[in-house]
């Protein structure tokens, strides 16, 4: 597909401000990616168009500069260097918006680029936002951005017994919806009686990766330094429940992949009889500089995805551990709690969704073999999701 023009919510709301907007005063959820197609940030762009009408700053996980490198690091409240307006943390002493904080404002503005995954925390916040406006009688107006990764769904849905911070709703891992949509499918299954607007993308088409965008890429958080890295999100995140390394700590976060006792090329010769398509596992060694097994040289693997319409991240992920767990039997691989807000529940478990996945891991059942079961699900979410889709 060949690289077209494609205009972000934001920048059609800058062209034309919707008119249930014309008197109301504003608040804008954001980060460092919330930008236009020439950098410019919302903030500037968002306050030049309406003024003083601007009176608050949201920021989600990693603060709204993106300057809080790792997970489970809180940024503080403050006051915006340039407006004199306060900035608000929604990853902090609260994860919603209270009513002192939405006391000053009539609608909320959301500029996020979400990545296409389910365990993502910024759909979390938005579904949050989405609830408290609507017990408070705020409007929210999303300014929609691309799926990076395009509308394909893959893994299994998320069980009702597992929700939490880093999965709110009844999702497939890889969900193939942009924010804006999500944003509809909240409101239409969450009993959200929320006043929701969505400023639509010009241009974007399901099938479109985010190099067939134009768009410029600024990382939404600080280990999604590329849309490479997006690519291999929906399947690599899992680590986060593990206690491999995700290659926090190196410059290909998620990419890479290990842990000082993998042997790189036992792993390899493993994973190269079960044919994962749409990508090529490269043995490599590598030294996190932070996080698990910082300052130690780790073996395992770097995924370069050759083919991104073929690859299939959540099952290549799943492979990879299954592989490891036949081969180091023995080896402590489950990362223990806490891991985003929650103490007693395994982190594998909130980030898969199903016990199920995790315990067929240790029973050695076939990956294949859950993949054509959570397969079955998936005409029954896309049936659920097709009056929230906003593109073709």
């Amino acid at each position: 597909m060949g690289i077209r023009r494609v205009a972000t919510g934001l920048e059609a709301f800058l062209a034309v401000p919707p008119r249930s907007l014309a008197k109301a005063r504003l608040g804008l959820l954001c980060n460092q990616a919330s930008v236009d197609s020439s950098y410019r940030h919302a903030r500037d762009l968002v306050a030049g168009k309406v003024g003083r009408r601007l009176r608050a700053l949201f920021s989600p996980q990693h603060g709204i500069f993106g300057e809080k490198q790792d997970n489970m690091i809180e940024s503080a409240h403050g006051r915006d260097p340039v407006l004199g307006i306060p900035v608000y943390s929604l990853y902090a002493d609260v994860r919603r918006p209270t009513a002192e904080m939405f006391a000053g404002i009539d609608a909320l503005l959301v500029d996020l680029q979400d990545v296409g995954c389910r365990v993502y925390t910024f759909i979390t916040t938005l579904r949050y936002c989405l609830e408290e406006a609507a017990r408070l009688g705020k409007k929210v107006v999303v300014l929609d951005r691309p799926n990076p990764i395009g509308g394909e769904v893959e893994g299994n849905l998320l069980d009702a017994s597992l929700l939490s911070f880093v999965g709110a709703h009844r999702l497939p891992m890889r969900h193939g919806l942009t924010l804006g949509e999500l944003a509809r499918l909240f409101v239409a299954e969450g009993g959200i009686d929320a006043d929701l607007e969505v400023v639509q993308l010009r241009g974007w088409r399901r099938r479109m990766l985010f190099a067939d965008t134009g768009l410029p890429w600024v990382p939404p958080s600080p280990n999604m330094p590329s849309p490479d890295t997006a690519l291999v999100y929906p399947g690599q995140v899992l680590l986060e429940g593990t206690l491999l390394s995700e290659g926090r700590g190196t410059t290909r976060p998620f990419e890479i992949c290990g842990a000082p006792w993998i042997d790189p090329a036992r792993l390899r010769a493993a994973l190269r009889r079960r044919r994962l398509p749409g990508a090529v596992l490269r043995e490599a060694w590598f030294q996190p500089t932070f996080q698990k097994w910082a300052g130690q040289v780790c073996g395992g693997l770097q995924i370069h995805v050759t083919d991104p319409r073929a690859f299939r991240p959540y099952r290549t992920t799943l492979t990879i551990l299954a592989s490891i767990r036949r081969l180091w039997p023995d080896a402590d691989l489950w990362r223990p709690p806490p891991y985003e807000y929650e103490t007693v529940r395994l982190p594998i478990d909130l980030l898969t969704g199903d016990t199920g996945v995790r315990e067929g891991l240790e029973a050695g059942r076939p990956v294949a073999a859950m993949q054509r079961e959570w397969s079955r699900e998936l005409p029954a979410f896309e049936e659920r999701a097709a009056n929230s889709l906003l593109y073709k």
